[in-house]
């Protein structure tokens, strides 16, 4: 069986038709997620953008060992499981951070192919024609290259730009398009590493004005990382606007991938996965970015569900579609794809098959579901069981205790209430947490987590 794997930055569960968004235009994603394996609570494990890639390819938990590093070379890695097995392995990328030259995150792919230009990447650059993108006031801080934000270099970089097929979208996934075509009689893994819909979000205003017509202020292009209180009501509308854009122009690119995949006559033998890395707040808990990076702000920026709440769905020839209620994580992408290609996994993977959930065998999967970041030896750790979300340290060192289910913004504190709830949680971390020590998977069983 073929593999695809399709990864756009930054897509929040939310922001999608077939999770219930009637505002939001997915077309081509809501006919896929039609066909796929939906599942419904995928939440990060390792945040944010190298960890989760950590997670991905070596199907372990890296928050607790280390923060945002290259691949450790000892460790065992996907792409190399897979090209060692016989499968011709290819990686096609816009995301910067990937392809820095000691980050190691082309191990295993024979082909590799980094496009680039995205966000701060200045391969090339255009000094004499720097120009303010947006308000300096309104966008990240840091870093700022000569004094210009990352939004001002990326339209500097970029803006020979006439037509939806320059954006990176429609780049990258046309060379995955491409690259079938050249590939398709060798049994394949094709890892496609999209960065939109990460900001800057600068899709063609078309695709803007369909979520804010008649907005004439200033384009607000790329998040502060602060609060957003600094934006009037119609700017904040206007960047999520952007933001949507990206996600619709997003849908019509990996749509016309598939489409390539039916032409060609791959369809009833290759799976296909799409998923994320993180979401990204828009203005919900007074914040836009994914992090805190602004000056003033004593918050601490917890991995809350428009960050943290991720899609993944999943299309396997001969396997019914269907929404899965159980927890999953990205390290549990690793073993799912070895089993489904027929190849041995290697020993200590903390991730967990997903096949049998998506042979309809299995409802659960992990009883938790625990997010981290790595900070000084010490995560910021989120901990879910299907209807609550915990978090130890909340934005102001304090617990705080959501029920998802009946308070989905997380805007009611339950932590005061419900100590007992908090406890059960917390015993489920510190068993979650004895079971990877030890060397087990991690919500396998043989520590009683409730």
């Amino acid at each position: 069986m073929n593999i695809v794997v399709v990864v756009s930055d930054t897509f929040r569960y939310d922001y999608c038709g077939w999770n219930g968004n009637g505002w939001i235009h997915t077309p081509d994603l809501d006919r896929f997620a039609a066909q796929a394996v939906a599942f419904d609570r995928h939440y990060v494990s390792s945040f944010p953008t190298i960890p989760t890639r950590t997670d991905w390819f070596t199907g372990r938990f890296s928050f607790p060992r280390h923060g945002w590093r290259a691949l450790d070379p000892a460790v065992p890695v996907l792409a190399a499981c897979m090209r060692d097995a016989g499968y011709l392995t290819q990686l096609i990328v816009d995301n910067p951070h990937m392809m820095r030259a000691t980050n190691h995150f082309d191990r295993g792919f024979e082909g590799a192919c980094w496009l680039r230009g995205q966000e701060g990447d200045t391969y090339l650059t255009r000094f004499n024609r720097l120009e303010r993108a947006m308000p300096p006031e309104k966008t990240r801080r840091s870093p700022q290259p000569r004094g210009y934000s990352l939004v001002d270099i990326h339209r500097t970089t970029n803006r020979d730009w006439a037509w939806e097929e320059d954006r990176f979208a429609a780049r990258t996934l046309r060379t995955a398009s491409r690259w079938l075509e050249e590939n398709y009689k060798a049994p394949f893994f094709l890892w496609v590493d999209c960065f939109d819909v990460h900001e800057p979000w600068d899709p063609p205003e078309y695709w803007v004005e369909r979520y804010d017509p008649g907005y004439a202020g200033a384009a607000m292009l790329h998040p502060n990382y602060g609060p957003a209180d600094i934006y009037s009501p119609a700017e904040l509308a206007n960047l999520r606007a952007h933001y949507a854009g990206e996600v619709s122009m997003m849908s019509r690119w990996f749509g016309r991938l598939l489409q390539k995949l039916e032409d060609i006559g791959l369809e009833e033998r290759t799976a296909v996965v799409f998923t994320s890395d993180h979401g990204m707040f828009l203005g919900e808990h007074n914040r836009t970015g994914k992090s805190n990076l602004w000056e003033g702000d004593p918050r601490r920026w917890v991995l809350y569900e428009e960050v943290a709440h991720i899609p993944l769905l999943l299309r396997v020839p001969g396997m019914a579609a269907r929404r899965v209620p159980g927890l999953v994580q990205p390290p549990d992408l690793m073993p799912t794809l070895l089993e489904l290609a027929g190849v041995p996994a290697p020993p200590d993977l903390e991730g967990r098959s997903l096949v049998p959930l998506l042979r309809g065998e299995e409802r659960g999967h992990r009883p938790l579901a625990v997010s981290g970041i790595h900070r000084r030896g010490e995560p910021l750790l989120a901990v879910r069981d299907g209807r609550y979300a915990y978090y130890p340290q909340g934005d102001r060192d304090q617990p705080e205790l959501y029920d998802v289910d009946a308070d989905p913004g997380e805007g009611h504190n339950l932590a005061a209430e419900r100590p007992a709830e908090c406890e059960r949680l917390a015993a489920g971390l510190r068993g979650w947490e004895a079971e990877r020590a030890a060397g087990r998977q991690p919500g396998a069983g043989g520590v009683d987590w409730r």
